[in-house]
């Protein structure tokens, strides 16, 4: 069913591809090109507001090509990626890098530290040993388990700045950055729309959202979070925002069911199994997809309470978490950021009892 309904989004993009663009008009004078295309594992959406319709077309197919250029780097299924590269030489030699990959890696490691490795971009080997996401998913053994947990620590990878080389201390290991490579490419396309003097998009790469200024009429973007009961259906709550980043990670947005019981794909690199807490789901808002897509992750293994002290102690990111007894809890600085849609789901604020 799942290879399906990849296989449905893929002709959808190929559909997308072919057309080129797509433009509609809008309200005062503004023009949309929205243009999609299946990317770094994931649907791409990109929708330019502008007056000139030329202008739009031409500033989001750079900012496709930015993405492409970054999945070039970074893809773990592209066997002449620099992140491949780095995996082959694992234990051997250091690996030249572009300054996309160095700074990828470097973030990577840096969220590594501040969660006392609960987010880890070497968790290549546990990935790829769960399968989810892929045809073939499976529920390792404990040896097999074992042997993979040996290999992942982010602390062996290395980083010279001067010379631009990644290198893995140990035969085996592999990186896996695709728990932060998409705020990267999100905050990339932003970047680019930019310096063509977009004002008003919005950017969505697989439910990492990022919006340039307000909308085309000055009011705030709303962008709908997921049901994680329902999440092909229904809509929990609406977030209002203006020139920001929401990321969300779930325990329903990848998985497999086996003999009755539920994996999901964001793995904890201490147990090497999918994190286990009262946690469905956590959206970071902030200014950087970058740190919100590593952020989500993070606060997602950590659990609501230490996952909010991170949150509450971090300028300019506030936090939504789900939990599985149907509590919306909110960070402090949230304010009336967020509507809940949903009745049977409760609000709590930080701090509050």
């Amino acid at each position: 069913m799942k290879s399906k309904t990849i296989g449905l989004a893929v002709s959808i993009c190929l559909l997308f591809s072919v057309a080129g663009c797509r433009a509609d008009k809008i309200t005062g004078g503004f023009k949309k090109v929205e243009k999609s295309e299946f990317l770094m594992g994931t649907l791409v959406n990109i929708k330019v507001y502008d007056r000139d319709i030329n202008k739009a077309d031409s500033a989001a197919e750079k900012a496709l090509a930015r993405i492409r250029e970054i999945e070039g780097l970074m893809s773990a299924n592209q066997k002449d990626s620099e992140v491949n590269l780095i995996n082959q030489n694992a234990g051997e030699r250091p690996v030249k890098v572009s300054a996309d990959t160095q700074k990828v890696v470097e973030k990577g490691l840096y969220y590594g530290r501040l969660s006392e490795g609960l987010f880890d971009i070497t968790v290549g080997p546990l990935v790829e040993l769960w399968g989810i996401g892929t045809e073939n998913p499976k529920v390792p053994g404990e040896q097999e388990l074992k042997n993979a947990l040996e290999l992942t620590d982010y602390r062996d990878v290395e980083v010279n700045e001067e010379k631009g080389e990644v290198y893995l201390k140990r035969h085996g290991m592999r990186l896996d950055l695709g728990g932060i490579a998409k705020g990267y490419a999100a905050d990339e396309v932003k970047e680019a729309l930019v310096g063509e003097g977009i004002k008003h998009a919005i950017i969505n790469l697989g439910g990492n959202v990022l919006t340039i200024g307000a909308r085309y009429d000055g009011k705030p973007w709303n962008i709908g979070i997921k049901d994680p009961e329902a999440p092909a259906k229904g809509i929990l709550g609406i977030v209002r925002i203006t020139d920001a980043t929401i990321v969300t990670s779930g325990d329903y947005e990848r998985y497999f069911e086996k003999d009755g019981k539920r994996y999901h794909h964001i793995l904890n690199p201490f147990t090497g199994y999918p994190g286990i807490g009262e946690v469905r789901g956590v959206t970071i808002v902030t200014s950087s997809s970058f740190d919100a897509d590593a952020l989500s992750t993070t606060v997602f293994l950590l659990g609501v309470e230490k996952g909010m002290d991170l949150v509450e102690n971090l300028e300019g990111v506030e936090a939504i978490v789900v939990t599985d007894d149907r509590q919306v809890v909110l960070s402090s600085g949230i304010n009336d950021w967020f509507s809940l849609s949903k009745p049977d789901y409760k609000v709590r604020w930080v701090g509050a009892e």
